[in-house]
């Protein structure tokens, strides 16, 4: 199977424009991915059994709590405001954001998936940013702030093939599903 004229087996060795990718490079991405996936995956578990970090033990998840209703109701700007008002709290988005840090975190952490991971974390972030509405004054940045920087750290994750180095990522790439639906590296 081939990706872009080249065999999926071979990607870690795809030439891009410039100089490739250097081993040094590779075990730095390799520290960002699971760093980055740690953060969703703490996330997750922080919200879900409430070590009392973000999440104290009384509002966890598994003890009743809502995983999106403190953060979603809180909202005090922006155009999206009433939406995330309206769900803030409700089943389906807690679900639905749970799966999510779950999801990311373990793509990113073991290297598989990471373009839907990156997809995922993305549409993720950009939600939350929203929610956050750094555009309001009394923002330290406007535009760029945590949630694009983990958007876009996602994104090149995956379009580097960082699973490949300290991660389950080249044997995931040889799967015969993976072979035959390559949007699933």
């Amino acid at each position: 199977m081939t990706t872009a004229g080249r065999d999926v087996t071979d990607l870690e060795k795809a030439e891009a424009p410039g100089a490739m990718i250097t081993t040094t490079a590779a075990k730095a991405l390799a520290v960002l991915r699971v760093a980055t996936g740690f953060i969703f995956l703490w996330a997750f578990l922080d919200k879900t059994f409430g070590f009392g970090y973000a999440t104290p033990s009384a509002k966890a998840w598994i003890n009743g709590g809502s995983p999106t209703k403190g953060f979603l109701s809180s909202v005090e700007a922006g155009p999206l405001k009433g939406f995330f008002h309206d769900i803030a709290g409700t089943g389906w988005a807690n679900w639905l954001f749970m799966l999510g840090l779950l999801g990311i975190g373990v793509a990113l952490i073991l290297g598989i998936g990471l373009r839907a991971g990156a997809v995922a974390a993305t549409v993720m972030m950009a939600f939350m940013w929203l929610a956050e509405w750094p555009l309001a004054k009394g923002s330290s940045n406007p535009i760029v702030d945590y949630h694009v920087i983990y958007a876009l750290s996602a994104i090149t994750l995956a379009l580097t093939f960082a699973g490949h180095t300290w991660g389950l990522g080249r044997r995931w790439a040889a799967l015969p599903i993976v072979r035959k639906y390559p949007w699933l590296i």
